[in-house]
């Protein structure tokens, strides 16, 4: 299994990353590989200064080794040898009108001393970060979540969507703001082996959820990267982006694991939009569009 999802997350990185070179237009992924000293490595990919895209990267990463201590803690087990490979992206447009994106799919296992496979899940997802609501944007790129998850759910008698959307306004909720940090999306982790789904179903849907993003985002990019839009409307956004790196050093599990494995920090990093703001005590004009966004990320919202 572990070598048959890695070889599906090469091939999605070709597909997302060939996409978005041709949305801009201009700007092309730079292609860095890394090698992890206690094992594995990856394929970093990140695009710069483009014509549509400020900053993205869509990286993948293949690791093994000894399971560190601070994640046998976490996962409440002794000494283990582990493999973890995923796919991880996070796009930062340069216009305000066109939301921020973010998606990861990734497979995991625990060995134990005889190298037998004793546990081992999948876990992803995909949510939407806008500066501006356009609720055409957020009902099209919810529903696509639904279909990709709708084709699973009838063969197994379980609605993955409403479950995975509820899981994602979960995880993305900057609880120190007491915000979310998007509109959402999916999110699922842990998804083992049980009586009614196997191994194999599970690659079935996260690799469905996977060739879903294109559909789901390329499509908003090509409607709002034209939209013209004020400094203010920049400064907004860079406020805003505030929030999302606040989100991606305090919470965010994926960056814990990164940097708790020694993953390679340049990779880890590049989630982190190239210009940001905080503004003391900041709050938008009462009746703007910037309150409107404020407001709609109070609480989760169905948008289906």
């Amino acid at each position: 299994m572990k070598d048959k999802f890695y070889q599906y997350i090469l091939q999605l990185q070709n597909q997302i990353t060939s996409a978005l070179e041709a949305v801009d237009g201009v700007a092309k992924f730079r292609e860095d590989i890394w090698q992890r000293p206690e094992g594995g490595g990856g394929r970093t990919r990140v695009m710069e200064n483009g014509n549509v895209f400020e900053k993205g990267g869509v990286n993948i990463s293949a690791v093994h080794g000894k399971l560190p201590e601070t994640m046998r803690q976490l996962f409440n087990v002794g000494e283990a040898d582990f493999f973890a490979c995923g796919l991880s992206l996070v796009i930062h447009p340069k216009s305000p009108m066109v939301p921020t994106v973010h998606a990861n799919w990734r497979y995991f296992e625990m060995y134990d001393d005889n190298g037998n496979v004793i546990n081992s899940w999948f876990g992803g997802g995909q949510d939407l970060t806008p500066y501006y609501l356009f609720e055409e944007d957020a009902k099209h790129f919810h529903q696509t979540c639904k279909n990709a998850c709708d084709k699973h759910s009838r063969s197994f008698g379980t609605d993955f969507y409403p479950k995975y959307k509820k899981q994602c306004d979960a995880y993305f909720w900057n609880a120190h703001r007491n915000e979310a940090r998007g509109i959402g999306g999916l999110f699922f982790d842990y998804c083992k082996a049980t009586e009614s789904m196997s191994m194999e179903d599970w690659y079935n849907f996260v690799t469905e959820v996977g060739n879903s993003f294109c559909e789901a985002y390329v499509p908003i990019v090509e409607r709002r990267k034209t939209l013209s839009y004020t400094p203010e409307q920049k400064t907004w956004q860079e406020i805003r982006r505030g929030r999302y790196v606040e989100f991606n050093l305090v919470h965010d599990k994926g960056t814990l694991f990164g940097l708790k494995t020694n993953g390679r920090i340049e990779s880890i990093l590049m989630s982190l939009p190239p210009q940001v703001q905080w503004v003391y005590d900041h709050h938008p004009e009462i009746g703007s569009e910037e309150e409107k966004l404020v407001k709609i990320l109070e609480k989760p919202i169905d948008w289906i």
